[in-house]
């Protein structure tokens, strides 16, 4: 592994909590999820941050798992939450202080992966169409800040943590 954060971005779906964990089993690297941490410091669900503070609220409580999941010394891998790059500073964070791969996953198979899960609530009522928005949204945005994508609709997690691991073993 790099002395930098590996950071995994992408939609809801594209593997990044099952990729990273794949990965530390196959590194010395320690694994944190934005989300978890989210949900740890809170003593509640992202879900229920969301219903109860709205994204705005949610999203800086975010950057601020970021910023501390950035400082773990390395080696770290990090799953960051889907819309993670939706706000200016963590985009920021991302391109100065880590190495962020982009898993590219289609709004179909996202879909497919996470179906109708209450855990997540901008998916509420339609997974396949708010993935399909989101999706048009975030590109650019995963675009911004990626120094490497992968194409992950064909890969399981353990395919994806291997090609994480080849382009970071390379960097």
């Amino acid at each position: 592994m790099v002395d930098r954060p590996v950071v995994l971005v992408g939609l809801m779906g594209s593997g990044k909590s099952s990729a990273a964990s794949c990965l530390a089993r196959r590194t010395t690297a320690k694994v944190l999820d934005t989300d978890r941490m989210v949900e740890k410091a809170e003593g509640r669900s992202v879900a229920s941050l969301f219903h109860d503070e709205g994204e705005a609220a949610f999203r800086l409580l975010e950057v601020a798992a970021l910023d501390q999941a950035l400082s773990t010394p390395a080696p770290v891998i990090i799953a960051a939450g889907g819309g993670i790059i939706t706000t200016p500073e963590a985009r920021s964070m991302l391109r100065e202080r880590a190495i962020v791969i982009h898993l590219a996953v289609s709004p179909e198979v996202a879909a497919a992966r996470v179906g109708n899960n209450p855990s997540r609530p901008l998916l509420a009522g339609d997974p396949l169409g708010k993935l399909t928005s989101l999706h048009a949204d975030r590109k650019s945005l995963y675009d911004e800040v990626a120094d490497h994508t992968i194409a992950v609709d064909e890969l399981s997690p353990d395919e994806i943590a291997k090609a994480v691991q080849a382009i970071v073993e390379g960097a």
